[in-house]
């Protein structure tokens, strides 16, 4: 009996010992984790350290700066109407690199041949009726085919119908013709124009230029040509701010219609 309890005795200490070694490992396991846990963040701010210094050293690039359109710039500022020294200026700088002193000499306007100038309150057949007081005789007299007696210059072949509209106040009897290339070939305006007297001519400068070069349209009746200077289209551009129609404008000026107003036969608008 003794040895019974004896045995007993000692299996008890045993399981405790096993019971106290369990909590033990539980707390070695523990300790590992946080260690591990600490030299990851202490990993990761490493990381961090090397990547801010790496930023730090690269130049990021710059932002551009929005470079403003002449939408923007015009939208911004208030209309104003064009005068002779803008057409002055406009010539002397387009030709400033490509002509000599002398035949720059030669496309200087004198102020004599510069009529009324819109100032933004008129319509088209109130201005014309202004430069113009006594069209009635005027196109009354006028008897030569495949010549106009007022030109008006514009940018589109949109706008050349819109100012042929405006003009049912002012042209009276006179016959009025398109003059753009759009949809119309420029033989056909040839035929039109000789077929009989025309009195207005409303179109692009590139078109006119082409009907003058093939002698379609000649400056022999020509008294009048207004340019459609202040109008400005959906982008706020006139057509003196669109390059390739300021261009063919310029050399359409040049076309003998700067010869016309030098010897005091043509008389220029801007509207």
């Amino acid at each position: 009996m003794e040895d019974a309890s004896y045995e007993g005795e000692e299996e008890k200490p045993s399981e405790k010992a096993a019971d106290e070694k369990k909590p033990r490992k539980r707390k070695t396991e523990s300790v590992k984790l946080t260690k591990a846990k600490k030299k990851k963040k202490e990993c990761f701010v490493a990381q961090e350290k090397q990547d801010t210094a790496e930023d730090k050293g690269v130049e990021k690039p710059k932002k551009r700066r929005k470079k403003k359109n002449i939408t923007d710039a015009l939208a911004a500022s208030e209309p104003k109407p064009g005068c002779a020294a803008d057409l002055q200026e406009l010539l002397r700088d387009h030709y400033a690199d490509k002509l000599s002193i002398i035949e720059l000499e030669e496309l200087q306007l004198p102020d004599s041949c510069f009529l009324a100038r819109n100032d933004l309150s008129h319509s088209l057949s109130s201005y014309l009726k202004e430069i113009c007081p006594k069209w009635a005789k005027v196109q009354k007299n006028h008897a030569i085919k495949r010549s106009v007696v007022l030109l008006i210059i514009c940018s589109s072949a949109l706008r050349t119908i819109e100012l042929i509209k405006q003009l049912t106040a002012f042209k009276g009897e006179g016959k009025v013709l398109k003059l753009f290339a759009k949809h119309i070939k420029v033989e056909e305006q040839m035929k039109l124009l000789a077929k009989g007297v025309a009195h207005i001519g409303v179109g692009t400068p590139g078109r006119i230029k082409a009907l003058i070069e093939k002698d379609g349209l000649t400056l022999d009746a020509l008294k009048y040509v207004v340019l459609d200077w202040n109008w400005r289209d959906q982008k706020l551009r006139r057509m003196v701010d669109i390059p390739e129609v300021k261009v063919d404008m310029l050399k359409l000026l040049e076309t003998r219609i700067i010869m016309g107003c030098r010897a005091g036969t043509i008389k220029l608008g801007l509207f």
